[in-house]
């Protein structure tokens, strides 16, 4: 018999909308699950889906955002609305356990209080915290009239995001220095890494007329791409390309992004030495597409120990030891016009999506 899961997450946004959460769906439709899923209503969903993923708009246009989002920070508006709009739409169903993944807060609050209506356990996957951060500095906190309410948000939102945690009777999060911070709050808190899909993300050599040092997604107020465009201008070989694709730039459509990662002789990952515990998934799609990682700074924490271990590339700290990586790739893409990392194949393998999906599932029938 069919065990029916009611799925609440945050938006899925681009380039990757929710690769986590969609792998982990498509997964659980093949094992005897039915799966449901309730979000905020965002961009148009590209991609193919055999489950329901039902949007709820919040907002009409930048205004109604602002006050709506003022609004929420005092009274919890959007968790209380949303929950008033997946309990009105699932009135009269049943379902095994809840499941929240998010990056932030929402829709933990509204999770809690349908879990408890409903009568059912309650999984809680949480990828991102306030904490990792210095001033939780997330791109879309940067707009000028922000500013000054950021340290209110970052207070009321860990607050609640706390209660969350204690009432879950699972939680899942996405590095070691997570599974530490929170267990303070509850017991039951696992390592589920992010990762990466291995239906797209695989290598193929695809050779290139230029070499491209590539960084694909936003880049935060904590990250700095300086050090290498440093490095490529002291190279000055019109060979090397810096190859950007951000929010400000250009934008790769999802299905778009394997093949960029496969044309690309470095990926660069950015991180701080400041942030904690940051797993980056583009670091995973790199490692599967088995493409040379140059991570900006050595965080010297569980990123720069998972490089060492899959032997995906280096973390660098200097214009110097990024100058020499890419030249290192360089000579070699210039006898195959491609660049392949020699990686730990096992160690990569643990981080397939495919292997966490599965862990999931066991903690869901473990609570049930």
């Amino acid at each position: 018999m069919n065990k029916r899961l009611l799925i609440l997450s945050d938006p899925f946004t681009r380039p990757s909308f929710a690769p986590r959460l969609r792998f982990l769906c498509d997964y659980l439709s093949t094992q005897d699950w039915s799966v449901e899923v309730y979000t905020e209503q965002h961009t148009p969903i590209p991609f193919h889906h055999t489950y329901p993923i039902h949007e709820i708009p919040f907002y009409h246009g930048q205004l109604d955002w602002a006050c709506k989002a003022f609004w929420s920070l005092l009274t919890d508006w959007k968790d209380r609305y949303f929950t008033r709009r997946v309990r009105h739409a699932i009135r009269g169903r049943q379902y095994d356990a809840v499941f929240c993944t998010t990056f932030s807060t929402f829709p933990l609050g509204t999770a809690v209080s349908l879990a408890k209506q409903l009568e059912v356990r309650l999984f809680v996957d949480i990828r991102d915290l306030d904490e990792q951060v210095p001033g939780a500095q997330y791109q879309q906190h940067r707009s000028w009239w922000t500013r000054p309410f950021r340290s209110l948000y970052k207070r009321i939102n860990i607050a609640r995001r706390n209660r969350a945690i204690r009432a879950a009777d699972v939680v899942t999060t996405v590095s070691p220095w997570h599974v530490r911070f929170l267990k303070r709050l509850n017991p039951n808190v696992h390592l589920v890494y992010n990762g990466y899909d291995p239906r797209m993300f695989f290598p193929k050599d695809i050779p290139t007329e230029v070499f491209r040092v590539s960084y694909i997604g936003r880049i935060y107020e904590f990250q700095n791409l300086d050090p290498v465009r440093q490095a490529i201008q002291r190279i000055n070989n019109p060979e090397i390309v810096l190859n950007l694709h951000t929010p400000d730039s250009s934008l790769l459509p999802n299905d778009k992004v394997p093949d960029e990662i496969r044309r690309s002789g470095i990926m660069v990952v950015l991180t701080s030495k400041d942030a904690k515990g940051m797993m980056t998934t583009k670091f995973f799609e790199a490692l599967g597409c088995e493409k040379p990682v140059l991570c900006v700074p050595d965080d010297e924490g569980v990123l720069s120990e998972t490089i060492r271990q899959t032997n995906a590339g280096i973390c660098a700290d200097t214009v110097e030891q990024i100058e020499a990586f890419i030249l290192e790739k360089y000579e070699e893409w210039r006898q195959h016009r491609f660049t392949r990392q020699q990686v730990n194949t096992p160690a990569k393998n643990a981080f397939s999506r495919l292997e966490q999906a599965a862990q999931m599932e066991k903690l869901l029938q473990h609570i049930l």
